[in-house]
Order: C-alpha cells, then sequence, then structure tokens
C-alpha cells in the first residue's frame, strides 16, 4: 500500500507485542531504534501498518522528527488519489473528515499536514485548517449530498427492477483483477491496472447474453482486510447496488500466497453489508499463474469456483455459461402464436428473447421462444397451449 501511494519503503521495523504500548505504540526501545533509522535514511515519513491513536501519532512524531501516519491514513490517501466522479470525492471527503474530526484537537498533527505528500491529498485537504465545529457542519453537508446521490442511484435501480433486468456485480478483494474480467466480460474498455484500489468508482455495463436477455454487470471498489469503517460507512450508498445485485461473483486472486486471508477480508465485509442469502460464485482468477493443471483442479474443488484467466482470456465461456445457467431460473419455454397485425411484436422477439421456433402459417406466426418474466407478462395474451 505504500508503494501504492507513491512511497519508496527504505526500512521496517517490526516488534511483537501482547498489547501496543499507549503511548508510543512501539516500547521505548524500538521507538528509539525508529528515530535511529529515520535518521539514517533520511526519511520523511513513517506509516504504521496498524490504526494509531492521536496521541500515538503526536509523541511518535515528537520522537522521530517526521510526519506519522497509519495504516487508515494511508488507505484514504490512496482512495483521495483514485477518486474521480463527484461521488468518490464526496465518499472520500467524507471518511477522511470522520477520520480527522477525533484528531482535529491536534494542532501541532493539523500544521504537519501542511508540508504536502502522503497523507494530505484528497477532496478535503483544504477544509482541514477549521475547528470541530466546522467539520461537523461540513460532514452533515457532505452527508446531505451523498443522500441525493443515493436516491437518484435508487431511482435508477428501481427502473431496473421494473424491467426485471438482472445485475451481477463483481466483487473481490482489492488487485483480484475484478476490473480486467469486467472488461472481457462486458467489452467496457474500463481502466484496468496492476495495482490497489484501481476501481474506485461503480461501473455498471448493459450486456445482451447469447439468448438475447440482458443483464447489468456491476464493477465495484476492491476490498481488503479490516477495511476502515469510515469507508464502509461513506461508501454505503455505492455498496448498496452489491446488496441487491441478483448475482455476486466473487473474484478471488488464485496465485495470491495469501488466498485464505483474503477470502475471509471479503466475506467480512459482504456480512457487515448484511449480504448473506445471495448467490455468490466464487471464481478463481489469475490460474495462468498456478504450476499445473492439478494445482488449478485441486483449487476449483476447494473453494468450489471456475478458474479462469482474465488477462489470457481462457475460462471465460464455461464463466458465462454458468453465470446465463444462474440467471436462467426466471425464464420460461412458451409457444406463441401472433396474428399477422402483431408481426411487429417478431423484431421485439428477436431482440429480447431466444427464439426456438418460427413457423409462418394461414392464421399467424407460430413460436417457440424461451421469454424472462417481463416479456411473458407482456405476451401473455398471445401464449398458446404446447
Amino acid at each position: 500500500m505504500a508503494a501504492t501511494a507513491g512511497a519508496i519503503v527504505v526500512a521496517t521495523i517490526i516488534q511483537p507485542r501482547d498489547n501496543p504500548d499507549p503511548a508510543l505504540f512501539l516500547g521505548t526501545g524500538k521507538a528509539e531504534e525508529l528515530a535511529g533509522q529515520v535518521k539514517e535514511f533520511k526519511a520523511d515519513l513513517v506509516i504504521a501498518a496498524q490504526d494509531l491513536t492521536p496521541v500515538q501519532v503526536r509523541n511518535l512524531r515528537d520522537l522521530v522528527g517526521v510526519k506519522v501516519i497509519d495504516r487508515t491514513g494511508l488507505i484514504l490517501d490512496i482512495f483521495a488519489q483514485r477518486a474521480q466522479t463527484r461521488e468518490g470525492k464526496l465518499q472520500v471527503e467524507l471518511a477522511q473528515l470522520n477520520y480527522l474530526l477525533p484528531r482535529i484537537g491536534d494542532s501541532a498533527l493539523r500544521y504537519s499536514r501542511l508540508g504536502g505528500g502522503i497523507g494530505t491529498r484528497g477532496p478535503g485537504e483544504t477544509k482541514l485548517e477549521v475547528d470541530r465545529r466546522h467539520l461537523r457542519q461540513r460532514i452533515a453537508d457532505l452527508k446531505r449530498e451523498l443522500h441525493e446521490v443515493e436516491t437518484h442511484r435508487m431511482v435508477q435501480r428501481q427502473q431496473r427492477e421494473k424491467h426485471q433486468i438482472p445485475t451481477v456485480a463483481l466483487v473481490g478483494y482489492t488487485n483480484a483483477g475484478k476490473s480486467t474480467l469486467f472488461n472481457r466480460l462486458t467489452n467496457a474498455g474500463v481502466p484496468a491496472e496492476d495495482r490497489l484500489f484501481d476501481t474506485l468508482d461503480p461501473v455498471s455495463h448493459l450486456v445482451k447474453l447469447a439468448d438475447n436477455r440482458e443483464i447489468i454487470f456491476l464493477d465495484t471498489v476492491g476490498f481488503i482486510s479490516e477495511l476502515p469503517h469510515q469507508l464502509v460507512a461513506a461508501f454505503r450508498a455505492t455498496l448498496e447496488e452489491t446488496v441487491r445485485a441478483t448475482l455476486l461473483i466473487h473474484v478471488m486472486d488464485a496465485g495470491s500466497p495469501n488466498l485464505f486471508e483474503q477470502y475471509t477480508a471479503v466475506r467480512a465485509v459482504l456480512a457487515e453489508l448484511k449480504i448473506t442469502n445471495q448467490d455468490i460464485m466464487n471464481v478463481l482468477n489469475k490460474s495462468d499463474l498456478l504450476d499445473s493443471e492439478n494445482t488449478i483442479q485441486r483449487l476449483t474443488k476447494e473453494w468450489d469456483a471456475i478458474a479462469v484467466s482474465a488477462k489470457f482470456e481462457q475460462g471465460l465461456t464455461e464463466l458465462g455459461d454458468v453465470i446465463q445457467k444462474k440467471l436462467a431460473v426466471s425464464v420460461k419455454v412458451c409457444r406463441l402464436r401472433l396474428p399477422f397485425s402483431e408481426a411487429g411484436l417478431l423484431d421485439l422477439l428477436h431482440r429480447k428473447s431466444r427464439v426456438l421456433e418460427e413457423v409462418f402459417t394461414a392464421e399467424g406466426i407460430d413460436l417457440l421462444v424461451e421469454l424472462d418474466n417481463p416479456l411473458h407478462n407482456k405476451l401473455q395474451s398471445f401464449i398458446v397451449d404446447n
């Protein structure tokens, strides 16, 4: 994550402890060692892999003489770099300000942010030099703006539900290859770089399946272990799309040595969002990184998953077939008889359904078709007994 934010790591210090020191996080001796490393390498930033209290940040900064940020501060900085849309910027700023609110009383901390660099970026950086009252007012304004965005998103979702267009959401650990897989499935051409949190703003794309049914694919923000609660709260409106998806595809990095931990972290976030009863399909992406076909077969069986390589377009046909089958539960095979006066419906049927048979008779047009629920209801009067 440090490299993703733009830092060059010159030294790492680890101290096994049962409990963090309340004043310095590290023990006194280790903290002195840290100060020596900062001086030796002429470092200008210290990043803690865990979250620190405001007191620990202040004491460590006074000891080492450079800026100190913690894990949540680092993640917020990365998110601030990634936010592109108005909604994304609002969400990041809200998360930043909720994180800073309990720390705003530390004037030295506030002034330390003025030097620029990691920990100072983002939509909210010009609003940090304010008192608690102004911070709370800004937070209230952001929540109001995000509520308006959420209302607009809800209207769009209701339109999809009205037309009963199923949605398939891609979820997973950050950098598992969700955006690359999303591009392969949709030809959407969204940016997909090999870096953490490359996708911050959600993307949706309408796709027509082989049987002419339409579905919407959603690409979502990547998760991470112990995702800061400020981010979960701020991005709840965006993640609501995931909650309501018809099908979830959990994209997993097959080549990661921490596959189990990443899987557990994603499922923990889904549980926090109260996603427990949706249909979730595991997909092992980056299977090209595995050493043998035996390893692929073992992992797919172990995780009840489909192995794919989005990068090399391997396994995508099988994945598409499974998605189609999982979404086909609402499809009904019906025989229709259209009078010639309703021949205009043929175009609709060929565009929106799968036509299995089509015969022109003296009375009209007889068809055998696969219909989803909306079309079935619309064409109810033309359905005849088989």
